[in-house]
């Protein structure tokens, strides 16, 4: 992963990341809060050699004493040091827990020993650092008298006497809201990356350009009243949703530039991707620009399209596949512009077989020559192939892919279907794409509320062309033949 990655990585997960880092935070000042304070106290021994004072006699001394100052240290943590303490201090402790509140060192090439003491009281810190260093001078100078009797040729001398201290040792509050700080910081940024990598579900253009760099039709901008009103004639005529399929109606012009294309499949991978709601309003999209077109319900398992546009279904597709009724009797018109939608029909128990039939490539031929665009609504690719099947038939092939619904292996597995059945793979449209984040794909400007409405500029051109016929409500066989449609083919409900 590159820096771009790990950016998107903190944009997606910021809420994680700075939950966690405040959890650490919470933490580290509940640490400091329950900690019970402590105090340490220290005091400071100088080691020097008895002798008369040559210079001979005061290097062999100073040798002498480095070299037996370690042995003092380590001496002071010993009952020989420590019980003399417990007993003039009255302690209620043993020597062994005394040790572990007790701390000796030195630092190299110096005869000085310092001696600290921690103690949840202030004043008992400081007296028992001062009994601990009374203790340890008079240890040393029992155990370097000479057995022949004499002085002992070490002296220890305080020179940094124990004092009560003024503020606490521990805990440091400071250093654990630091440290919470980063520790959370660390496991949310962890956390991020672990979930980026183990979670592979598309979420924006990005995770698709990981499994394929086929041309990127548009992103459909996520409105959460989609569900109610899915059409695009329902949603505001210059909020994102419409401005998304218009440049995917755009874009698809672009990628079908040569016009062999007449025929347009909308499928995913998955169910519930939003493939019929991008098919049927593709097409609404299409119409509205000023062209005739065929929306066409190929989904014979679970169909939409009829109830999106509240149109009857019994009647349609399989109908006309299985030759009980003629093809003009079935297309349906809808809306104002010249949509006609072939539902549909009643569900058959082999649609595999009908959506690869003769007959439907047919209908399909006759379909082309009749309409502008064809748009049809196939099932998704993955748990059916009559979408595959299908494909071989129609001019090209969209596929939809719903961000947070399907996972990049399933992405991968579509298309390679599309791949091995020799698909014309026009591109992909993103759907429920968030408006704002590092996955939105719209852009989107905003005009001022007492500013009218402005229609779409192709709509609206469009109607100046028509003939003043259709203003009036002419005929359906008028307009086909005005606009040089086979009008044999087609008549009006």
């Amino acid at each position: 992963m590159d820096l771009r990655d790990y950016l998107r990585i903190l944009r997606r997960s910021w809420i994680l990341i700075a939950a966690l880092t405040l959890l650490g935070l919470l933490i580290g000042g509940a640490a400091s809060v329950m900690t019970r304070p402590t105090y340490t106290s220290n005091t400071q021994l100088f080691v020097a050699i008895q002798s008369s004072g040559t210079v001979s006699e005061l290097q062999q001394g100073n040798t002498f004493s480095q070299s037996r100052v370690q042995s003092y240290v380590r001496t002071v943590s010993t009952p020989v040091v420590l019980q003399p303490v417990i007993e003039s201090l009255g302690l209620a402790e043993t020597a062994s827990a005394l040790a572990d509140r007790v701390s000796a060192s030195t630092d190299l090439n110096t005869v000085i020993i310092n001696i600290e003491v921690t103690d949840s009281s202030p004043v008992q810190a400081a007296a028992t650092a001062q009994a601990v260093a009374n203790s340890l001078i008079r240890a040393v100078d029992t155990l370097e008298k000479p057995r022949a009797g004499g002085t002992s040729p070490v002296s220890l001398s305080i020179i940094t006497p124990a004092a009560a201290p003024s503020a606490a040792s521990a805990p440091n509050t400071r250093l654990n809201l630091v440290v919470g700080l980063f520790i959370g910081f660390t496991l949310g940024l962890g956390a991020s990356v672990g979930r980026t990598i183990l979670d592979t579900r598309v979420r924006g253009e990005a995770d698709v350009r990981k499994v394929t760099l086929a041309p990127m039709l548009g992103g459909v901008a996520y409105d959460p009243e989609a569900a109610q009103q899915p059409l695009l004639t329902q949603a505001a005529p210059q909020s994102p949703r419409a401005e998304s399929f218009r440049q995917l109606r755009t874009n698809l012009q672009f990628a079908n530039i040569s016009g062999q294309a007449k025929s347009v499949l909308i499928t995913s991978s998955l169910p519930g991707e939003g493939k019929s709601t991008t098919a049927t309003n593709l097409a609404i999209a299409l119409a509205q620009a000023g062209q005739t077109v065929c929306l066409v319900d190929a989904d014979l398992r679970r169909p939409m399209v009829n109830e999106y546009l509240g149109l009857e279904r019994n009647a349609g597709l399989t109908t006309a596949l299985v030759g009980g009724t003629e093809l003009n009797d079935l297309l349906q018109p809808w809306g104002d512009d010249n949509l006609y939608v072939l539902t549909s029909g009643r569900i058959p128990p082999n649609p595999s077989e009908l959506l690869g039939s003769p007959e439907m490539k047919n209908l399909l031929e006759r379909l082309e020559t009749a309409f502008d665009s064809v748009v049809i609504d196939a099932p998704p690719l993955l748990p059916v192939t009559d979408a595959a099947v299908l494909s071989q038939h129609v001019g090209g092939v969209v596929l939809v892919v719903g961000a947070q619904k399907i996972k990049e292996q399933d992405l991968e597995k579509a298309l390679k279907a599309l791949d091995m059945v020799g698909a014309n793979l026009l591109g992909l449209v993103v759907n429920r794409l968030p408006l704002k984040g590092p996955d939105a794909y719209a852009y989107s400007y905003y005009r001022r509320d007492d500013e009218a409405d402005v229609p779409d500029p192709s709509v609206t051109e469009y109607t100046k062309t028509l003939p003043e016929t259709v203003h009036e409500g002419a005929e359906f066989d008028d307009l086909l033949q005005s606009s040089g449609r086979p009008a044999q083919l087609f008549r009006r409900r």
